[in-house]
């Protein structure tokens, strides 16, 4: 005799159904309309009732335990960072405050534990960055710098036997060598040779990192600004590079392989390479000595004007909001502002688009003298450390959980074997 499952014959109520998915009930009746779900109307009142073997077995099909908040919008439940009402949130905190009020390594460590530690400092073995910095420097002068990070991940990953230790306490062993480890195999932007002293002193990532951006010596209020624009760029919810990371994670890659997971992601257009575009559109304003004609351009070429506007905040990203208030303490930095705001204001004539963090890096580039791709730099530097937090949660979760199921539009088979 066949054994019976607990929940055969069962119903469940609207209610019951959505908690058990992990949806809202307007979701249940879009998966019954979608033929995902059958139902009963209650006899004799409102509402519908649904087969308790049914709805589990959608749960497993779809991974909505873990998964999908919406038909064709999956989620993944994360304890990381909440974006509400304009502001985002890291494990509870205002992002924007901690990022003011704590250097990028202590916000590292509290997005991957939960606690602050005051003057944590990140340094790597000399071996490693040593293995780093050759690899690296075997690269063609044209390379930029993802593909620089990209050699350097896999070298910082061959010189590490306890790479596939997946255990909380050697993954965050792992970071907190690796992002070091990043810095310290960039150039310097003069081209001189530059020693260890960067990779292993304590010195905190950001003064690691200004003489890779630029030439320039860095002032208090400059180190600053680039230090809070770590720390503000570190995760940003499920943002396209994140979610290759998890993938990875998902799959059981180490913490390295994660990280080139999200740094292929990351060299895209549209996500890390954006500040770019936004700093080769202020240099330009600056160079025109204003934002109407170089608007007018891209208006006219049916382009996007670079740096304005975000799908997750309805006003200015609280992250350019963050660096615009830092970056008016650099002083050479008054021009640059002035030409970003001015581009958001002729732009208003037209739609109503706020800054966005794009904007502001390119703000902290121009006025730096860094070049155009700095911003994707620093983007990749910082969110290196979101990876691995999100990589951390996912190691904790069932593997290989993020399989969806294709939606086959081919032909139908069976077709006949192809001619040559």
């Amino acid at each position: 005799m066949t054994e019976r499952s607990e929940t055969d014959g069962r119903r469940l109520t609207t209610r019951e159904t959505a908690e058990r998915l992990g949806v809202k009930p307007e979701t249940v009746y879009a998966y019954v309309s979608r033929g995902q779900l059958s139902s009963s109307r209650v006899p004799g009142g409102r509402g519908s009732t649904f087969d308790a073997a049914e709805v589990d077995a959608l749960a497993r099909r779809a991974g909505r335990r873990e998964t999908a908040s919406a038909p064709g919008e999956p989620a993944v439940r994360t304890g990381i960072t909440l974006i509400a009402a304009d502001r985002y949130y890291f494990r509870g905190v205002d992002a924007t405050e901690l990022a003011a009020r704590h250097s990028y390594e202590e916000v590292a460590e509290w997005l991957w534990t939960g606690r602050l530690r005051p003057g944590n400092r990140f340094t790597a073995p000399v071996e490693v960055v040593t293995a780093a910095r050759r690899a690296v420097g075997a690269l063609p002068e044209h390379c930029g710098s993802t593909d620089r990070l990209r050699v350097a991940v896999v070298a910082a990953a061959a010189a590490d036997p306890l790479r596939f230790d997946l255990s909380r306490e050697t993954v965050l062993g792992s970071a907190r060598s690796l992002i070091p480890t990043l810095v310290a195999a960039l150039p310097t932007v003069d081209g001189h040779r530059d020693g260890m002293a960067d990779a292993t002193e304590p010195a905190g990532l950001a003064a690691q990192l200004w003489p890779k951006l630029t030439a320039r010596s860095p002032d208090e209020p400059s180190l600053a600004a680039l230090d809070t624009a770590l720390a503000l760029l570190i995760d940003h919810d499920l943002a396209a590079s994140t979610l290759a990371a998890r993938v990875a994670a998902s799959a059981r890659a180490h913490p390295y392989a994660v990280v080139s997971a999200g740094l292929g992601v990351l060299e895209g257009p549209l996500h890390g390479a954006a500040s770019g575009l936004a700093h080769r559109m202020l240099a330009e304003v600056l160079e025109r000595g204003g934002a109407a004609p170089v608007v007018a351009d891209h208006l006219r070429a049916g382009r996007p004007v670079p740096g304005l506007g975000h799908r997750l905040y309805t006003g200015e990203d609280p992250r350019a909001r963050t660096l615009f208030g830092l970056l008016e303490r650099v002083p050479q930095a008054g021009p640059a502002l002035a030409a970003a705001r001015e581009v958001v204001a002729t732009t208003a004539r037209d739609a109503p688009l706020h800054a966005n963090v794009d904007l502001a890096l390119a703000v902290l580039s121009v006025a730096s003298g860094m070049s155009a791709e700095a911003g994707e730099t620093v983007f990749a530097i910082s969110r290196t450390a979101g990876w691995i937090a999100h990589a951390l949660e996912e190691y904790g979760e069932r593997p290989l959980r993020m399989r969806p199921s294709g939606l086959y539009t081919g032909p139908q088979p069976p077709q006949p074997l192809p001619s040559p």
